[in-house]
Parts: structure tokens; C-alpha cells; sequence
């Protein structure tokens, strides 16, 4: 989903697949240029590979030993093992992949593969009068428990996440509401299922596949998954979840038809991603995502040991040593054993700090050698999002006027580059670079171009100088002046509405679907309850827990937990308003000198500025990078910005959700059926009864009805190609609403022990649990090394 290129005439080509976006070069003929020709695409773009090949150390499975134990961190414990709930996150996920069916897994590409463990076949048997699709299953699928995996578990599942009953609390349904019936086929290895009306993503359904067990009735869907499965059918079994010492067990299951599994089992850890460097230079990890210090720290250790340094030479050499200068050890030195007995004393405690800290770090880089760092690119993209609900970004001018201002490619480059890794910003909200429905889509908008910028900037009514005048009419000491300052105005001052809007409620809720039948309310966030403040609709009658999960998604990609979203919906938390500086609260815009207040931009007596919110936490440093950057950019155009550093917990549930921000950094996964998962995150905002916006997970606010016709349209036809083409339709109009700008693909950064393959970074795809193993060592008599 993340070059944008300066705008350039191109023409479609004969042949559909290999068609091209046509853009111009002025505003308004850009947007009426994408009303006939948004969906040209780049052949070679759609058929071509991900940006960054797969780093996993493939190993062919006869070269792999049998036996052992991964030791694999995850963020935390689960909270539910049910991945259709809304605090389902990572490790529910990770779980379900390896003891649950999966009848469509990914490729490389990111495309969607039929798995030959579960489905024999799977196709499209009928489309008149209606969609039919027919599934062969694999005749030695079967439950944990012995029982054929068959019709009753899709009918369970699909009763359950039809959103029909309201007892089932579900956080996302798409698709299983199109299901109008699903019956056996000929035997009960066969399952028809028919759709009420079409549905192009048909492939996205019934993965993970639970039993009827689970599924069956809203108890065990509800409070049973969270905490045990009463059967799986993969290759292999959750055994335990260990809550004290924070792991979760997987073995072997002994029923699985497929390929043997390698490993007897996998330890899913729960290690913070601030504890991983020491848990793995403490040997308590095989497997682990890292942020880049640690894989800093790797490769440091893996230099050091091919040039023959040991970990206490490492130590003097980069280590906490390198500081200490022969000087500066002879003076210690003379300290610690001086006349002054109280400085004596200090000084040799800080010696022996210090020689501690050198031991440490020795030790934990003779270690950290015996890892390798695997890389590649995430399936998510991190993005600017302009909230266009109201102020300066109301004007789609000023929002493109931002987008035209920054250089996608410096601020790629400036955080993949240092890594090694490809930058290519990425020309897509709704595919990467290799899956389908993949096209350089961002000539809708137009690359980076200050002069562009400015004109676009002027053009709505943003001049140097423009903070100084008044607007036309305005009379000092008039009776419309005096009334703001006596704060008498009709309805209130404009910030005493925004105070309002955005102060979070101690329900810390939020309102989700509107007055249409089967849609129920909770209450909003904001000081006046449900008559203020933004709402979020979401379509399915358990609304709330689908917002939940799908803000938990991307909080968990910028600050590497969940918790966040969480705290959402379960806590009263206020809102933080950032972390106050040494002189003024951090946000405050640096004073303006006189020439700096002549070029500053300004209308009607206001200056140009917005307020740039980001994350404080630990995980968070590279987007505050970006956002520093993207500072500068702005600044060059004359837009000023104030940022404002919020905790994590905060970000999400009481910025980004509730509106209360004009800039953002954050992050989407991305998705192999985009009609169906991206429509609620660019649809379009739509007023309700009561005044408020309901915006579902489109925290931009930014959409029109043709993007979310062009997404309906995409859903509901059968034909692939033309799917393709109104997906990519629908992206060049969320780059010419400018909304949001990919910036990159998000990096992956996996440090695995030395010796094991068919484990690391997997970019687009996903694992295949039965392959990873340790590598068989290489003895004179051939025997392996089990672990």
C-alpha cells in the first residue's frame, strides 16, 4: 500500500491488465482526468514481485533435523484465542496459524494460495442466479478429536460471524453476511456454499476455520475461545498457556495428515520489545522481531567475532570501555586510591560499576554472535494522515499543498536505507508491491514540488503576510469582536467547541453505527456525550469491538502492543496532551522573529499552522525521525507545525480515533482482499441524526461517494480483472483526496539463531510451522543435531 511522481501524461495501452493512470497537471483537471481514467495501471507494476525478497533461511526439508524447541517472542500473552474478538492481536494470531486450518495462505507476493492440507479443490461452480462456491476438502482433514472437518463447521462459523445474532460478539464480519446458505454437497467431504449476492472476496472466508465446538453457540464463542480450543486440526497443538511465567506451549499433533512437523514444539515467549536484546544475549530466544539498536548490536557482535575480537575487546572497542582513555584510566586510578577517603570511595564504586558493565556487555556480544539478523519488509505501510474534518486541512487545496510539500523518497530512504533495505515509497493504499491488485497509482496527486506547493497554498487564500491582515469588513473594537472577547459569541469560540469535541468521557467509548435498523449505539467520546465529538460507524450490530480491533491492528504496528486500543474501550483514561517541555508544554511553536512573521503564511488574521501529533514511547523513535523531517518539508513551504509527543496508550484512542490532531504518523497492515478490509478505513464520513460524524476507521475523515461505490463495485463483481481495475480505480482517488500519504513499507527486522531455517523474515507471506527446524549439523558419520 507504499514514488510519487511529478505529474506526466501517459495513455492506456491497448490491453486492460497493462493500462496506465493518466494525470495532469492542474488541480482541477487531475480530479475530473480521475473520474475516466483512475483505472489505468502499470502492467509490469501488477505482475512484478514485493519490493524485498523473503529472509528466512530456506532449507529444503530433508536437510532440516527432527526435534527441538523454538523459543519465539511475542509482545504478550494472548487475552482471547479467538481471533474474530476484538482484543484478538498478534500472538491470537500466530496461535491460530499453527493449530487451526487455513484453507487460503500467502504467498511470497502476497497473493492467495489454495493449502492442499485442507482443500482438495475450491471454486466458483455457479453464478446464476447466484453465486455458488464449492469446497472439496482434503479427505484426511480432520479435528484433533478424530471428527471430519466438514459442513456443520462451516455452517457453525458462519451462523456465528453473520452478524444475525447479536449474542455472538464479533468483531468483524465481512463476507459472512453475503452468505445467504451453506449445505452438503454430494458427501460429506464436499460443502456448497451460496451467497445472497456476489462476493469477489469468497477466498477471504473460513481462515482459520474453529469447530463447531467453538463456533456452535455465543458461550463458547464469547467466553470458551478466549482461553482453550476444544479441538484444532493443525500441525500443531496448543498445550499450554503458562499465564505465570508468561508462554504459551505448542506440540506436535499426533492426528496431523500433512507433512511431519520438524520441531517437537514452539515456545511462544512474552518479551517486550525493550527486553529482547538481553533476553537473546541471555540465550532465552531463538526467534524474536527486533527493533534496529538490536540489530545494531547483532551485527556488531557478528563483525567482531569474523575479525577476531572477543566480547571484552568488543567492550573497549564500542562497549561501555570505549570512552575510557588511557588519561582518563590513570586518573581513576589515582582517585581510587587517593588521600580523600569519601572520593576514594565514590570512585572506586564507580570503577566497579563500570568493569561490571564491561563483563555485561562482553558477555552479552560473545552471545548476540551466535545470531543472525534476517530482514525484509513488512505487509504494512506507514502513512501521513491529514485529518480533513475541519480547519486549514478542511480544503483539499491545503492537503495537497502538504502532500506536494514532502519528499516521499528522502524520508523512504532515510529510514530503510541505513538497514539495507529497498526504498521505494509505496504507490498504493490498498496493495503492495507484488500482490494483485498492485499499480503506482500517486500521478493522481502529483510528487514533491515547493513551487506547486505554493501556488496551491495561495490559491486557497494562504499568503505571507496573511496572519497580519484582518478580514475584509472587520471594524476594531467591533460588537462581533467584543463578544469573543467577553466569550458571548453565539455558540461558543470555535477552540471552545474543538475543547469540547475532544475531551474523552470517562466512558472512553466509542459511538458506533447510527439510526439504521440493526445497529446499536455506545456512548461517544467527548464532554457532551453522544451530541458532540466524532463518532465511528462500523457496519456489523457489534460495532465497537470491530472499531477496537481494527485500531488495535495499527496502534500494535507503531508502538509494538495493543494495549492502546484496549485501553479504549475497557478504561477512563484521559486524554494526554503531551509531555511539558523545560521552558514551555511541548507543542508550543518556537517564537517567530520579525522576518520569520513576514514569510510565515496566514488568512483572515490566522496564521498557518498545524498541530502534528505523535508517539512518545520507546518503540516510536523512527516515525518521531520522520515527523522531524516532514517538520523541515512543511516549514519550506511556510506551513509551521506544532508537535505534540503523547504517550502510547494515548495516541491512538484519544488522538487518532477521537480527530483531536491535524498531522499523524501511523501505520495500516496490509490486506490480499483490500475491497472488502480497506473499505471502512477510506469511506467515506457520513453525518448522523444528531449532528456528529460517523467516520468508521477512516481517521482522515477524507472520502467521497465514488471511492465507496468503486469499493461495493469491487466486491460484488466475480470477474478478477475488472476487480483489480476498481480497486486501483478507487486508489487514485484516495491519492487525488490526499487524505493520506503512504510514506514506506514498514521494515522487518528478525533475529534468529544461527542454525535455524525456514524462520525469519517473511515479508508478505506467512510461516509454515511444520518446516522450521534447526539445520542438521555436519559430523563425519552424518548424524544430525537434535535440539
Amino acid at each position: 500500500m507504499s514514488q510519487i511522481g511529478a505529474p506526466r501524461g501517459r495513455t492506456c495501452s491497448r490491453s486492460p491488465r497493462s493500462r496506465t493512470l493518466r494525470s495532469v497537471a492542474t488541480l482541477t483537471s487531475a480530479v475530473l482526468a480521475v473520474t475516466v481514467l483512475a483505472g489505468c495501471s502499470s502492467g509490469d507494476e501488477a505482475d512484478g514481485g514485493p519490493v524485498a525478497a523473503q529472509d528466512n533461511a530456506p532449507a529444503a526439508r530433508d536437510e532440516v533435523a527432527d526435534g527441538g524447541t523454538v523459543r519465539w517472542a511475542i509482545d504478550a500473552l494472548p487475552t482471547t484465542l479467538n481471533t474474530f474478538q476484538a482484543d484478538a492481536d498478534g500472538a491470537t494470531s500466530r496461535i491460530a496459524a499453527a493449530v487451526l486450518p487455513s484453507l487460503y495462505t500467502l504467498d511470497a507476493r502476497g497473493r492467495p494460495q489454495r493449502n492442499a492440507d485442507y482443500l482438495e479443490s475450491a471454486k466458483i461452480v455457479e453464478t446464476e442466479p447466484k453465486q455458488v462456491v464449492l469446497y472439496k476438502l482434503n479427505q484426511q482433514a480432520v479435528w484433533s478429536d478424530g471428527r471430519e472437518i466438514g459442513a456443520p463447521d462451516f455452517v457453525a462459523q458462519w451462523r456465528a460471524l453473520s452478524g444475525r445474532d447479536t449474542a455472538y460478539w464479533t468483531a468483524r464480519n465481512s463476507g459472512y453476511e453475503r452468505i445467504e446458505k451453506i449445505e452438503r454437497g454430494k458427501n460429506d467431504l464436499e460443502v456448497r456454499v451460496t451467497f445472497a449476492k456476489p462476493y469477489a472476496d469468497w477466498q477471504s472466508l473460513f481462515t482459520p476455520l474453529y469447530p463447531k465446538q467453538v463456533m456452535g453457540s455465543p458461550n463458547s464463542f464469547n467466553d470458551g475461545a478466549r482461553t482453550t480450543l476444544k479441538a484444532t486440526a493443525g500441525p500443531f497443538l496448543l498445550k499450554s498457556i503458562d499465564r505465570k511465567a508468561g508462554g504459551v506451549v505448542l506440540t506436535r499433533n499426533p492426528r496431523w495428515w500433512g507433512q511431519t512437523a520438524k520441531l517437537d514444539s514452539i515456545v511462544l515467549a512474552a518479551v517486550p520489545r525493550t527486553g529482547r536484546a538481553a533476553a537473546l544475549a541471555a540465550g532465552k530466544l531463538d526467534l524474536a522481531e527486533i527493533d534496529r539498536a538490536t540489530a545494531e548490536r547483532i551485527s556488531l557482535a557478528l563483525r567482531d567475532a569474523r575479525d577476531g575480537r572477543n566480547g571484552a575487546q568488543a567492550a573497549l572497542a564500542h562497549g561501555p570501555g570505549s570512552g575510557i582513555t588511557p588519561s582518563k584510566a590513570v586518573k581513576s586510578w589515582a582517585l581510587a586510591h587517593g588521600s580523600d577517603e569519601a572520593k576514594a570511595e565514590e570512585v572506586q564504586a564507580a570503577r566497579t560499576k563500570n568493569q561490571q558493565a564491561i563483563a555485561a556487555y562482553a558477555t552479552a556480544q560473545d552471545a548476540l554472535a551466535g545470531y543472525r539478523v534476517r530482514k525484509s519488509l513488512e505487509p504494512a505501510y506507514t502513512q501521513l494522515s491529514l485529518n480533513g474534518e475541519s480547519g486549514p486541512l478542511a480544503d483539499e487545496r491545503v492537503r495537497r499543498a502538504v502532500a506536494r510539500a514532502i519528499d516521499r523518497q528522502e524520508l523512504a530512504e532515510s529510514v530503510l536505507k541505513p538497514l539495507g533495505l529497498p526504498a521505494r515509497p509505496p504507490g498504493s493504499h490498498l496493495a503492495l508491491a507484488g500482490q494483485a491488485a498492485y499499480a503506482d497509482s500517486s500521478d493522481a496527486l502529483g510528487g514533491q514540488d515547493t513551487k506547486e506547493a505554493r501556488a496551491l497554498l495561495a490559491d486557497a487564500g494562504w499568503v505571507p503576510g496573511g496572519a497580519a491582515k484582518k478580514p475584509a469588513g472587520t471594524k476594531a473594537g467591533s460588537e462581533a469582536e467584543s463578544k469573543t472577547k467577553d466569550g458571548k459569541a453565539a455558540g461558543g469560540s470555535a477552540d471552545t467547541k474543538k475543547k469540547a469535541g475532544d475531551t474523552a468521557s470517562d466512558d472512553g467509548l466509542y459511538i458506533v453505527g447510527d439510526d439504521k435498523p440493526g445497529d446499536r449505539r455506545a456512548p461517544a467520546i467527548g464532554a457532551n456525550g453522544t451530541g458532540s465529538g466524532t463518532d465511528i460507524l462500523a457496519p456489523a450490530p457489534a460495532a465497537a469491538r470491530q472499531s477496537a480491533a481494527l485500531l488495535a491492528r495499527a496502534e500494535a504496528l507503531d508502538t509494538g502492543t495493543g494495549s492502546g486500543a484496549r485501553a479504549g474501550v475497557h478504561s477512563a483514561v484521559k486524554p494526554d496532551r503531551g509531555v511539558a517541555g523545560a521552558y514551555a508544554p511541548r507543542g508550543t511553536a518556537a517564537p517567530v522573529t520579525a522576518p520569520d512573521a513576514a514569510r510565515a503564511l496566514g488568512k483572515d488574521g490566522k496564521a498557518l499552522s498545524l498541530r502534528f501529533v505523535l508517539p512518545s514511547g520507546p518503540g516510536s523513535e523512527s516515525l518521531r525521525t520522520v515527523g522531524d523531517r516532514i517538520v523541515r518539508m512543511l516549514d519550506a513551504v511556510g506551513i509551521r507545525t506544532e508537535v505534540t509527543k503523547v504517550s502510547d496508550d494515548s495516541f491512538f484512542k484519544d488522538h487518532i480515533a477521537s480527530g483531536d490532531y491535524d498531522l499523524a504518523l501511523y501505520s495500516w497492515p496490509a490486506s490480499a482482499f483490500p475491497a472488502t478490509d480497506a473499505r471502512p478505513i477510506f469511506a467515506k464520513p457520513e453525518p448522523a441524526a444528531d449532528g456528529s460524524l460517523l467516520v468508521e476507521q477512516n481517521y482522515s475523515r477524507v472520502g467521497t461517494d465514488r471511492i465507496d461505490q468503486l469499493f461495493d463495485q469491487a466486491a460484488g463483481t466475480l470477474d478478477e480483472e475488472e476487480a483489480r481495475d476498481l480497486v486501483r480505480q478507487a486508489d487514485a482517488r484516495i491519492w487525488a483526496a490526499a487524505g493520506s500519504i503512504p510514506l514506506y513499507q514498514r521494515p522487518q527486522l528478525v533475529a534468529a539463531r544461527a542454525d535455524l531455517v525456514n524462520a525469519g523474515a517473511w515479508g508478505l507471506a506467512g510461516p509454515r510451522f511444520q518446516d522450521i527446524g534447526y539445520k542438521k549439523r555436519e559430523t563425519s558419520k552424518g548424524a544430525e543435531r537434535n535440539r
